[in-house]
């Protein structure tokens, strides 16, 4: 049979085994971070694209159809407003960006804090193992003495 150790006492566990501290707590993002956040979560959404597509459809619809007297911004002016859309576009890629990886910041972190949990686990579950398999080995030992004494 194989010989099996004694595990490691509740003592000499306790003091391998760290608290955990919240490391999503320590981030403390900047004004400008909580903004670019804000605008990443608002207009990376479908009811800001919906907005912004109906306001562009009947700007051009009301500027093509209607009568030529109510057109408040007549053919080469809509130019106009594809450019202003364009620069909007441009201003709010970076910011989008920016939030985004503000947002991969906390997903790292709260991964890191994840594998020092189950690093955690895998030592604590080792350790139980080990105390089963030493229960075990003793368990086989009082039978055997048992048979013999029989």
């Amino acid at each position: 049979m194989e010989e099996v150790k004694a595990p490691i006492s509740l003592e000499e566990f306790k003091k391998k085994r760290n608290a955990m501290k919240p490391v999503i707590k320590d981030i403390k993002p900047s004004t400008l971070d909580k903004v670019a956040v804000w605008i990443t979560n608002h207009v990376g959404s479908m009811g800001f694209f919906m907005i912004i597509f109906i306001w562009t459809a009947g700007w051009l619809g009301w500027n093509m159809f209607a009568p030529k007297a109510a057109r408040f911004d007549p053919y080469p002016a809509f130019v106009l407003w594809l450019f202003i859309s364009n620069m909007i576009q441009l201003f709010l890629l970076p910011l989008i960006m920016i939030g985004q990886n503000v947002q991969s910041r906390h997903a790292d972190l709260r991964a890191e804090a994840d594998l020092k949990i189950n690093t955690k686990a895998e030592f604590e579950i080792e350790t139980i193992l080990s105390h089963l398999e030493y229960q075990n080995k003793i368990m086989i030992e009082i039978l055997q003495d048992i048979e013999k004494k029989t």
